[in-house]
């Protein structure tokens, strides 16, 4: 079996987890960034993870997924976003985060297996902009706004129990 684990990363948080779901995974897995002219067909598995920026994900994902919704829905699939907000409990899971069920609302992809992780706060890396708007949105939200720190909230296990999770699904 041939799993292709594809992500949209902004900062490399969501790289870094789908290199670790690949590394639990079994049989021949590839990772690739989300591009516009990926072939899929050759897979029998694709997971897909994505994150999220100022409340969107990357607009790439919504045209891959649309171009993509037939052949999608006959394989094995998953998908995990990455954000801040699923930092706090009760916005950690597909059904109650924002951000990815409106992105299902909107799609026609049903995947077998969805989670949503926490992601990281990496300020000393960010622009100027980025620093000032995502420590303006962590004050309104209760997180962290020294702009020297970074953070990592991923849940590591969390993401092992998704991986575990696809390897044993059908």
């Amino acid at each position: 079996m041939k799993t292709l684990i594809l992500y949209s990363s902004r900062d490399g948080q969501t790289k870094k987890i789908a290199e670790y779901i690949a590394s639990c995974l079994l049989g021949d897995v590839s990772i690739e960034a989300l591009t516009e002219n990926i072939q899929i067909d050759s897979f029998d598995n694709i997971i897909i993870g994505a994150s999220i920026r100022y409340g969107h994900f990357n607009s790439l994902l919504d045209k891959f997924v649309k171009k993509h919704t037939a052949l999608l829905n006959q394989k094995r699939t998953a998908f995990f976003g990455v954000n801040l907000t699923a930092r706090k409990e009760g916005k950690d899971m597909p059904e109650t985060n924002v951000y990815v069920r409106k992105f299902f609302l909107r799609n026609q992809w049903q995947p077998t297996l969805k989670a949503v992780f926490a992601g990281a706060l990496f300020y000393p890396r960010y622009n100027f902009f980025d620093r000032m708007m995502i420590q303006f949105i962590m004050r309104i939200t209760g997180g962290e706004t020294d702009t020297t720190k970074e953070v990592e909230y991923t849940n590591w296990n969390k993401v092992k129990d998704f991986a575990e999770q696809f390897n044993v699904m059908k």
